[in-house]
């Protein structure tokens, strides 16, 4: 089997409406895209920063921005689809409580864990208009922060699913990277992974960032087999050109690690199935 659950209906840019985007005809592209892939199980992960319901766990300025739609339009919506229901949502520090009250109000298949933003501000890691890097960003000091607070992401017991869990090096050599040993930075996190028996997620979306490799790299995936993890497979596709993008690499390198089996979900129940080949 293949699967594609990290994925969105519509484009990160400004404009791109609900009403444009979560329609039956644009579902079918994405729907048509998944069967030229070979990919059995799809389901959509929208960004929870979108909703208006997400205001009641931060007010970061990126969400009050974006936070247009409404969450429950949202799942109506995609159950009278054949997708399954799922969302991507940040995991705030403090807001524990509330992330579990909005995500255990709604029937969602699987929840994607993710970290964008580290320590206390506004920064990201992946954002150039919040960029973490601006000034006299220490690259080890980042990297610690980043990966410290993926472990309390994966710890929380919040989410199905850990997404993009090395997005921290999504700008590759544009930006600095450390100088000790990178295992020592994923080490809290593994150890995270392996208490909390959250899903790790194998994203090719590495492939169409600046770093130009898989999330994540080798080395965490190794640290991840041997610490017991399972995993998810996901492009965290934006238009649906890009379902099961370069999946033949993603699949190449999990049967080069020794995974046999992805994760499958439905009303936040996971199972195991075997891992499929890509068609082309």
């Amino acid at each position: 089997m293949l699967t594609d659950y990290h994925l969105h209906l519509r484009p990160d840019e400004n404009g791109t409406t609900f009403e444009r985007y979560f329609t039956a005809e644009n579902v079918d592209r994405y729907l048509a895209a998944a069967e030229a892939a070979g990919i059995e199980e799809l389901g959509v992960s929208e960004h929870v920063y979108r909703f208006r319901q997400a205001l009641d766990l931060w007010t970061h300025p990126l969400w009050v921005e974006n936070a247009k739609d409404d969450i429950d339009a949202y799942c109506e919506f995609v159950r009278g689809t054949p997708l399954r229901l799922g969302v991507e949502c940040d995991y705030v520090p403090g807001a524990e409580e509330r992330i579990d009250a909005l995500l255990g109000a709604r029937d969602f298949d699987y929840v994607v864990g993710s970290v964008h933003f580290i320590g206390e501000g506004d920064a990201a890691v992946d954002h150039d208009g919040f960029d973490v890097w601006e000034g006299d960003g220490d690259a080890d000091e980042i990297w610690r922060r980043y990966f410290a607070a993926l472990a309390d992401c994966a710890r929380s017991g919040l989410y199905d699913i850990l997404a993009h869990p090395d997005l921290v090096k999504v700008w590759g050599r544009a930006r600095p990277l450390p100088d000790r040993d990178l295992r020592s930075f994923y080490e809290p996190a593994v150890e995270a992974i392996a208490e909390s028996g959250i899903a790790v997620e194998i994203s090719t979306a590495g492939l169409r960032k600046p770093v130009g490799e898989l999330y994540p790299s080798r080395q965490f995936a190794e640290m991840c087999i041997e610490a017991g993890a399972v995993f998810a497979l996901s492009s965290d596709a934006h238009l649906p050109e890009q379902i099961g993008f370069e999946y033949g690499q993603a699949v190449q390198f999990m049967e080069e690690l020794g995974i046999e089996e992805i994760c499958v979900f439905e009303q936040r129940q996971r199972s195991l199935a075997p891992l499929g080949s890509r068609v082309r």
